[in-house]
């Protein structure tokens, strides 16, 4: 066997494997199929959400860098609602529920708002650390980005403009 004939080989084996990693990175993790009730005693499975892109965000009222992005938050639900995205604001196991019940009413959310009261859901996402921790999931049902922290908006609009043009 010559070198260049082994070196070819070589190449191609690594193109292969760098391709595959690529697309499977793409693809993303699959989010817990977690079921919630809003602070207003809908239901919701995150499941029934598959087809769409959603927005996940885990925040406290007592966070101040939370309620420093929520408007950004509200401008995004609202500005990719009609093109099939879908917010929802998990508000922390130790956050007091007329708290969060007040912030929601005062400021007008505009999307799905549920308190985390066992904790179940931040523990489905893998343990929820610090707030505000936000994940963008796909129309598959694939979390494809965390953001720990506020995330710059204009990457994650750029973000969502890719996931809502994917079929």
């Amino acid at each position: 066997m010559s070198k260049k004939f082994l070196f070819a080989g070589v190449t191609l084996g690594l193109a292969l494997l760098v391709s595959a990693a690529v697309y499977l990175s793409g693809r993303g993790t699959p989010a817990p199929d977690v079921k919630m009730t809003s602070i207003q005693q809908q239901s919701l499975q995150l499941s029934a959400l598959r087809g769409k892109v959603v927005l996940v965000n885990f925040w406290a009222t007592s966070c101040q860098s939370c309620i420093h992005e929520m408007p950004a938050l509200i401008d995004t639900h609202k500005k990719y609602q009609a093109r099939g995205f879908e917010t929802i604001s998990v508000a922390m196991q130790y956050d007091p529920p007329e708290y969060v019940l007040n912030y929601a009413q005062s400021n007008k959310l505009p999307f799905f708002v549920t308190l985390d009261s066992s904790g179940s859901i931040a523990n489905a996402f893998g343990g929820i650390l610090g707030t505000p921790t936000t994940f963008l999931i796909d129309k598959r049902g694939n979390i494809v980005q965390q953001y720990i922290g506020e995330p710059k908006f204009s990457a994650l609009h750029q973000l969502i403009e890719a996931k809502l043009q994917e079929s």
